[in-house]
């Protein structure tokens, strides 16, 4: 092989390296961006299973002072 024919085989596979490369960047690109929405779903899941769970201990605070204010209401009438 010449030199000539020789250098241009070289840039011809550096040229495809180059191309390889890209490729699987923009594909470890897009797994990456997959992996961070996934994680960003996961953490909103978990951030609206807290609040359902903070309303649903107030609804059940809430229940127990009516029953404690029922009850109270009761003995006064009791004691009467």
């Amino acid at each position: 092989m010449t030199p000539a024919a020789d250098q241009t085989a070289r840039a011809d596979q550096a040229k495809e390296l180059l191309i390889q490369n890209r490729t699987r960047e923009m594909q470890l690109m897009q797994e990456t961006l997959a992996r961070a929405h996934m994680q960003e779903r996961l953490h909103e899941a978990e951030h609206q299973r807290v609040g359902e769970r903070v309303a649903r201990a107030a609804r059940l605070m809430r229940k127990a002072e009516r029953a404690s204010l029922r009850a109270r209401k009761a003995i006064a009438l009791a004691v009467m």
